[in-house]
């Protein structure tokens, strides 16, 4: 029966996050944590979900040639090196102080889904920014437990570059960058394979109902808006029990 629950959890936020054109791990890590999972266990079942939703698109990205692939190629390189070292990472820094970064990374990611507009802030072009861009978001993603292109989005397009060439890449980078910290939590971890076949399940079918519902109803802007809320309302509920 918990497990039953697992998955329609998983599956009701992959349907909400999908209308919103983005990933449910984000908000899965801490619903799962407070469905009583462990934390380590919690960001290594968001990682493998976040790979098995979004590793095809990446895959058809790539042969459909519109990968700047000169582009991606340092960013990819940064967080593939260390998005593991920051999953292995978390097995020396204090957990409360994990969560305490997690919540502001809700609260940041609610905000920016919320107020961001696609505009230009600068103009860094150069292919060793994108290298230490990708590191240092790999490090945070794999310390976390999420993809990271929540953060790697947005900083990618205040730097200057474009939107539709930033989307993606970072759909091309982040499936594997979360597939590597997953390989690195499951070193460690105890590993509840049935929790990741619900979640996994859970996700698929709600990636693909969101994404046909996504033309009813409510406008993305709505839907967005409802997704903030419920990163914020998570954002709070996780920060309660720290405090």
């Amino acid at each position: 029966m918990e497990y039953l629950l697992y998955f329609l959890a998983t599956f009701i936020l992959s349907t909400l996050f999908a209308m919103a054109g983005t990933g449910a791990g984000i908000a899965l890590i801490p619903l799962l944590h407070l469905m009583g999972v462990p934390f380590n266990l919690s960001k290594a079942v968001g990682l493998f979900v976040g790979f098995t939703t979004t590793a095809t698109s990446s895959v058809m990205n790539f042969k459909r040639s519109v990968l700047d692939v000169r582009f991606a190629l340092p960013l990819a390189a940064g967080m593939l090196l260390c998005a593991p070292l920051g999953a292995q990472l978390t097995r020396f820094v204090d957990e409360r102080a994990v969560k305490i970064i997690f919540v502001l990374f809700l609260l940041f990611s609610a905000t920016m889904m919320l107020l961001f507009k696609k505009e230009a802030k600068a103009h860094f072009q150069q292919p060793w920014i994108l290298a230490l861009l990708g590191m240092g978001v790999g490090l945070l993603a794999g310390l976390l437990g999420v993809g990271g292109g929540n953060l790697l989005l947005p900083l990618l397009i205040l730097l200057g570059y474009a939107p539709k060439k930033v989307a993606v890449a970072v759909s091309f980078v982040v499936p594997f960058a979360a597939l590597g910290s997953f390989v690195s939590y499951a070193t460690f971890v105890h590993m509840d394979y049935l929790l990741l076949f619900a979640c996994a399940a859970g996700a698929i079918v709600g990636g693909y109902s969101g994404n046909y519902l996504m033309h009813f109803k409510l406008t993305p802007a709505q839907v967005k808006r409802v997704v903030a809320i419920i990163l914020y309302i998570l954002a709070i509920r996780m920060a309660v029990t720290l405090f």
